[in-house]
């Protein structure tokens, strides 16, 4: 089982994690959280990472603070720093991996407002081995998913009426215009369809394919 840790920011200041090990050696992962904070949820998934090899740290970018309520969630994202947050947070999470866990390959992936900042990441943060963002992109002005350095992978629902068709098209195209090859999987189904703690939308059959083509994903870039 993994725990708690806190780990360092560029700035000196600290943040808590949730970190999975794989063990020495193994490559790292930061998980990013959906808009309601560090939930089991999200601690599960990286438990599953650390099953597969693959080292996690999931930063606790709410400092503790969890939402029971979508409007509350809602509240607490808009409140989110979130250049802060991918020069800072994450940042940080990946010097630990690197520096202080060993872990030469290095991914960044996230679900919901976490896919958003994934694409935060892919474009701020140097040297990172894959992006893997499932049913979040950030507004514009805040990324160019063009400058994505990494290999990336995206997880989309035909169904969300926040992460829309048309905004996946619009990344889809961007990043092509770019000359990069990102991979894009459309999946008829609704927002948060991997979220199995929300039985209201999430898809079993749409969340293990998504699974397991992340795990194959991740087995070529960061192997």
């Amino acid at each position: 089982m993994g725990q708690m840790i806190d780990f360092t920011r560029p700035d000196g200041g600290t943040t808590a994690g949730y970190l999975a090990s794989a063990g020495d050696g193994a490559p790292g992962m930061i998980l990013i959280q959906e808009w309601w904070g560090l939930k089991p949820h999200i601690k599960e998934i990286a438990e599953r990472l650390a099953s597969a090899g693959i080292t996690t740290l999931a930063p606790d970018l709410y400092r503790g603070r969890i939402a029971t309520t979508a409007d509350e969630a809602s509240h607490m994202m808009d409140g989110l720093d979130f250049v802060d947050a991918t020069t800072q947070d994450l940042q940080g999470a990946l010097t630990h991996l690197r520096e202080h866990l060993g872990c030469g390959q290095v991914g960044v992936m996230g679900y919901c407002m976490g896919g958003a900042l994934t694409i935060l990441a892919g474009v701020n943060l140097k040297d990172l081995q894959a992006a893997v963002c499932y049913y979040g992109i950030p507004p514009s002005e805040f990324a160019d998913p063009a400058k994505i350095a990494a290999p990336f992978l995206g997880h989309f629902a035909t169904r969300d009426d926040w992460c829309t068709p048309e905004k996946v098209d619009e990344l889809e195209a961007r990043m092509k215009s770019a000359g990069k090859h990102p991979v894009i999987h459309r999946y008829v189904a609704d927002h948060a369809f991997s979220n199995k703690t929300r039985p209201e939308v999430y898809d079993e059959a749409a969340a293990e394919l998504a699974w397991s083509r992340t795990l194959d994903f991740l087995k070529q870039h960061l192997a």
